[in-house]
C-alpha cells in the first residue's frame, strides 16, 4: 500500500495467505508483524527551513521494562517538539512512577514534551501527578485538553478518560478551538483509538471528537492504548474510507511498556506491526507532511510516508 490517499481496499483475503511471504521479501523482518501491500516510497526531502517535526509514541515508560530508556535514546536524537500519546507512567501514574520511571528516560525531554493522558495516568487522584509532572506543558491543570500550533500545523491534545459525547465541555471545546485555528493543517492525538485491530479495539466514545475534526477538515489523529503500531487509510468518523476528506489515524503504542498481539486487522488497515518498540516521527510541512515509524536499535520494521493537507 503506498503512502497515496486514494488507494484501492485491500484484498484481506489474498494478503492473509501472501502475509508471511510478504513480511520475508518486502520487509525483511523475522516475524509475521506486518500485513501491508509494497512498501511506500521513502519521502522526499523537504525544502530547507519549512517544516516542523512532531516525534512520539504512548504507553511508555515503566520500571521493569527497558522499553522506555529504549525509545528515549531515539528521541535523544530527533529535534522537534514530543508528544506523549497517554499512559505515560506504569502502572498507576503516580508521584513515584513519573519521578522512577518516566523521568530518567523520556523526562530527559520534558522541557519539549506536550502530553496527553491515559487511563493509567488517571489511576492516581485523577491523574494529579501527571499534571504536577508536566505542568503547564500538559494545558490547564486538571482538564487535560489544549491546544497550540507548531509550524504551519495546529495541533491539539485531547482527554480521551473524560467526558468526549457531543454537547460535553471537550467537544464543545474542540469546536470552539478549530472554528478559531487559522492553520489550514491540522493533528490531534488522545489515548483510546476511535479506530484499532488491538486487543482494546476501537472506541465509539470518542467518535463525536473525530466527528468535530472531520467537519472542520483535520488531517490526522494518533492514538496509543494498544501497545503496536497501526496506520490506517484516511476515513469518516464511521469508518468508511474517504480518500478526499478522511483523517489518517496512526497507533502508536510503541513507547516501551510491552507488546499486543492481535488477528485479522480491520478495515481500512494499511500497515500495522506487533513486536516493535519505536517512535512516529512526522515532519509537518506547510501543506503536507510526512510519516516515519523509527524502531529502537535492533528493530527491523519502518513505515513511512505523505499525505497531503485537506
Amino acid at each position: 500500500m503506498t503512502s497515496h490517499d486514494h488507494t484501492p481496499r485491500i484484498d484481506w483475503l489474498r494478503l492473509s495467505a501472501l502475509a508471511a511471504l510478504a513480511c520475508v521479501t518486502v520487509f525483511g523482518c523475522e516475524h509475521h508483524t506486518t500485513l501491508t501491500g509494497p512498501a511506500p516510497p521513502p519521502p522526499p526531502p523537504p525544502p530547507p527551513g519549512s517544516t516542523a517535526v512532531l516525534v512520539g509514541a504512548g504507553d511508555i515508560a515503566d520500571c521493569s521494562s527497558g522499553g522506555a530508556e529504549a525509545t528515549a535514546a531515539l528521541l535523544d536524537g530527533i529535534a522537534g517538539t514530543v508528544f506523549t500519546a497517554g499512559d505515560n507512567a506504569y502502572s498507576s501514574g503516580s508521584t513515584g512512577e513519573f519521578a522512577d520511571c518516566y523521568d530518567p528516560t523520556w523526562g530527559r525531554h520534558k522541557a519539549r514534551t506536550r502530553p496527553a493522558p491515559g487511563n493509567h495516568d488517571y489511576n492516581s487522584s485523577a491523574a494529579a501527578p501527571y499534571y504536577a509532572y508536566f505542568g503547564s506543558n500538559a494545558g490547564p491543570a486538571g482538564r487535560g485538553y489544549y491546544s497550540y500550533d507548531l509550524g504551519a500545523w495546529h495541533i491539539i491534545s485531547l482527554n480521551s478518560n473524560v467526558d468526549m459525547s457531543a454537547g460535553s465541555d471537550q467537544e464543545q471545546w474542540l469546536r470552539g478551538d478549530l472554528q478559531g485555528t487559522t492553520k489550514r493543517c491540522v493533528l490531534a492525538y488522545w489515548h483510546h483509538p476511535r479506530f484499532s485491530s488491538g486487543s482494546h479495539g476501537s472506541s465509539t466514545a470518542s467518535q463525536p471528537l473525530w466527528q468535530a475534526l472531520y467537519d472542520f477538515d483535520a488531517d490526522v489523529v494518533v492514538s496509543g492504548h494498544d501497545h503496536n503500531y497501526q496506520r490506517f487509510a484516511p476515513q469518516t468518523p464511521a469508518g468508511d474510507a474517504d480518500p478526499t476528506r478522511g483523517i489518517r489515524e496512526f497507533v502508536v503504542g510503541t513507547g516501551g511498556r510491552s507488546h499486543y498481539d492481535f488477528g485479522t486487522p480491520i478495515a481500512n488497515t494499511e500497515a500495522y506491526d506487533t513486536e516493535t518498540w519505536g517512535v512516529l516521527k512526522l515532519t509537518l510541512g506547510a501543506t503536507s507532511y510526512t510519516w516515519q515509524f523509527i524502531p529502537i536499535a535492533g528493530g527491523t520494521f519502518q513505515d513511512s510516508g505523505t499525505g497531503a493537507c485537506h
